[in-house]
């Protein structure tokens, strides 16, 4: 029997510190990432990958904002779509070129995937992940006035959108997705958190200007679809302890109720390696599996036990 992986690919596999974000930089480093991919499927692996998108779908927004007059700008959900769409597009011919120069015949497949979330939420009422570019405060009293846009201040740099961020409560397609890796397919899905979408008392969906945390949507797709594990790939080797001082240590094997009381004490960076924590916290709890935190370049022997950050309940 196969073992079933969700792998949620940091953004460091797409874009890269000090890069512009040109079509060749994306396409290069994720060619790179396919290797190590690539090597799992080699183990026997059923694969389900997922990614973030935020640089993508920021420079999407900022190409809206620059057209606006000619083109009619799009919303925030339909921009969410759109970069599933296009990094959707180079992972899965970067990594069918990659197995089939291995002599694997496998077929590798992206789903634009929706990620249902509450209305109650409480995110909706404080919005705080910030999208898209900055504006001049002129321009943000023209925005909240003309689109009804909530603006922050960012730290002197000007000011920007501000949305919910929203818990994922479930993963629209995920029967689709568990039949396609029946199949034998290797499943792209729920890039960037997936495109939220609230379910209205009539039963149809509707997509919401908002962004899940994609690794708490790792998480809920993990055991959506019955995986194992939830391997999620960052740039740093290990989650550590008292991090950027003397103190720093890394944690190898960890239970879940550890790493809880290591967030109550604050250990882990909001928007950094928090979520990560979180995530990989939820799905061995809920699922029993297998949370491993670890390097992009390492997936291969942290899968063997041999580095990274191994969670279990």
């Amino acid at each position: 029997m196969k073992h079933r992986i969700v792998v949620a690919l940091g953004g460091n596999a797409i874009l890269r510190k000090g890069e512009r974000g040109t079509l060749e930089e994306q396409l290069a480093n994720i060619q790179s990432s396919c290797r190590g991919l690539a090597d799992l499927i080699a183990f026997g692996y059923e694969l389900v990958i997922t990614h973030g998108n935020g640089p993508q779908v920021g420079n999407i927004l900022l190409q809206n904002e620059i057209a606006a007059h000619t083109v009619p700008p799009m919303s925030l959900a339909v921009c969410g779509a759109e970069s599933q769409g296009f990094l959707g597009y180079l992972l899965q011919q970067s990594l069918k070129n990659e197995l089939r120069w291995r002599g694997i015949d496998r077929d590798v497949v992206t789903v634009v995937t929706e990620t249902v979330v509450n209305t109650e939420d409480q995110a909706f009422a404080a919005p705080s992940k910030p999208v898209g570019p900055f504006y001049s405060t002129y321009e943000a009293e023209r925005l909240r006035e003309e689109r009804g846009w909530t603006l922050k201040e960012d730290c002197g740099r000007g000011w920007r959108r501000v949305v919910a961020s929203p818990k994922p409560i479930d993963i629209v397609e995920k029967n689709a997705i568990k039949v396609l890796l029946s199949s034998g397919s290797v499943v792209i899905c729920c890039g960037g958190g997936g495109v939220p979408v609230v379910q209205k008392k009539d039963g149809s969906l509707e997509g919401m200007d908002a962004v899940v945390d994609k690794d708490l949507a790792a998480s809920r797709l993990a055991e959506a679809v019955g995986a194992e594990r939830l391997m999620i790939l960052t740039d740093v080797s290990a989650v550590m302890l008292n991090y950027g001082t003397p103190k720093a240590k890394e944690l190898h094997y960890v239970r879940s109720r550890d790493l809880r009381q290591y967030i109550k004490e604050k250990q882990f960076a909001e928007g950094s390696m928090l979520p990560k924590v979180k995530a990989a916290v939820q799905f061995v709890e809920r699922c029993g599996g297998e949370a491993i935190i670890a390097a992009l370049s390492e997936a291969s022997i942290a899968l063997e036990g041999k580095c990274g950050t191994h969670v279990v309940a």
